[in-house]
C-alpha cells in the first residue's frame, strides 16, 4: 500500500470525513444489544418477512447500509454484530467460534419471536450463515451466501475446469503467496497484531485497507475506486471506535483451532460469485451444500455489499423469494 494514499486518506479521516452524518445514517434504524452466552451482542432490528444479514472481517454492519431500505420492503432484518466485532464489543472470554457464534444467532432469534427465517452473509458471515442452518435446519428455510463457503480442491490444471473456473483457482494461489499473511497473522499471534492496531489510528486504518485493495474488484486500482471512501472510512471507524482490532482478528485464531470436518447442509443454499476474487467452485459447494441458486458475476468483488449492492440485492430478493 503506497505511503502517500495512506497519508491523503488518514489526513481526509482526521479532517474531512464526517462520521457524525454517516452515525446518522446507522441511527435511522432500530438498534438494539442484548446478552448471550455472557456476551453482548448488538443488533438492527428493521422489521417490514426474513433474512439475518451476518458481515464478516474487515466488515461490519456498516456494509449493509446501501441494502437495508430496499430489503425492507420486503423482509424483516436482523442484522447482528458478530461478537469481538464493532458495537458488539470486544470478546469475554475465548471460544467464540462461527459455531458458537451461530448457536447465538439462533438464540437470538428465538428471543424475537422468529421461528421461520432465512440467513445471509459473506466472508465469516457466509460461514456463520452456514453453520446457523446446520444448526437449526427446522428454522432457517434458506441460506444465501456472496463468496461461497469452501476453498477449490481442484488444481490449475484439472482438465474438468472451466475457464472461469480456473482462473479462480488462479487467483487463490496468487491470493495466498502475494496477500494471505494476515490470516497467517490472525490464525496464530492476533493479540501480539493488535497491540500495534489497538494503539494507532493509521495502523488500524493501514491494516484494513490493506485487505480492501487485495479484496475487490481486480480492475479497481485503489480501494476508494471499488469502495466508496466515506463508506470504507466509516467501517474502519467501527473497529477503531469500538476497540474490537483484537477479538475481531481472533476469530481466525478461533475457528483455526477448532477446525473439523465439513458437514453436508440439507438447507436450501444459494450462492453469489463476484468476479473471479470471489473463489468457490461449484463442484465443491454442491459436495458440501444444498446449491438451489448459484450467481456469477462479472462485477464487484469479496466486500459485495458495499462493491456491487444492486448485484446483490437482486440475487437476495431472487433466491429468498422462492422460500417466503
Amino acid at each position: 500500500m503506497p505511503v502517500s494514499y495512506l497519508r491523503e486518506l488518514a489526513a481526509y479521516w482526521a479532517d474531512g470525513y464526517d462520521w457524525r452524518a454517516w452515525e446518522a445514517r446507522l441511527n435511522a434504524y432500530p438498534q438494539f444489544t442484548t446478552e448471550i452466552d455472557g456476551q453482548r451482542v448488538h443488533f438492527l432490528h428493521v422489521r417490514s418477512q426474513s433474512p439475518d444479514l451476518t458481515h464478516g472481517w474487515p466488515g461490519s454492519v456498516v456494509e449493509f447500509l446501501d441494502l437495508i431500505e430496499p430489503l425492507s420492503r420486503d423482509f424483516h432484518l436482523v442484522i447482528p454484530s458478530i461478537p469481538g466485532f464493532g458495537f458488539s464489543g470486544p470478546t469475554t472470554e475465548a471460544g467464540w467460534t462461527s459455531r458458537r457464534i451461530a448457536r447465538a444467532w439462533a438464540e437470538l432469534m428465538r428471543r424475537l419471536g422468529y421461528e421461520r427465517f432465512g440467513a445471509q452473509g459473506g466472508d465469516f458471515g457466509g460461514g456463520i450463515s452456514r453453520a446457523l442452518g446446520l444448526l437449526a435446519p427446522d428454522n432457517v428455510v434458506a441460506v444465501h451466501v456472496n463468496g461461497g463457503t469452501t476453498y477449490p480442491s481442484a488444481a490449475e490444471d484439472d482438465p474438468t475446469l472451466t475457464d472461469r473456473e480456473r482462473a479462480r483457482v488462479r487467483r487463490m494461489a496468487e491470493f495466498m503467496n502475494e496477500a494471505g499473511g494476515y490470516i497467517a497473522i490472525q490464525s496464530t499471534r492476533p493479540r501480539t497484531l493488535a497491540y500495534g492496531l489497538t494503539d494507532s489510528p493509521a495502523g488500524q486504518l493501514a491494516w484494513i485497507v490493506d485487505k480492501i485493495r487485495d479484496m475487490t474488484d481486480l480492475a479497481k486500482e485503489l480501494p476508494h475506486e471499488a469502495v466508496d471512501r466515506d463508506l470504507l472510512l466509516s467501517d474502519v471507524s467501527v473497529y477503531w471506535f469500538t476497540g474490537t482490532a483484537a477479538s475481531s482478528a481472533e476469530l481466525y485464531y478461533e475457528d483455526g483451532q477448532a477446525w473439523d470436518e465439513e458437514e453436508s447442509s440439507p438447507v436450501p443454499t444459494g450462492v453469489s460469485l463476484f468476479t473471479v476474487q470471489d473463489i468457490a467452485l461449484r463442484r465443491d459447494e454442491e459436495r458440501v451444500n444444498n446449491i438451489t441458486f448459484w450467481a456469477d458475476h462479472d462485477r464487484g468483488g469479496h466486500f459485495a455489499a458495499m462493491e456491487a449492492p444492486d448485484l446483490l440485492l437482486a440475487d437476495i430478493r431472487e433466491f429468498f423469494g422462492r422460500y417466503r
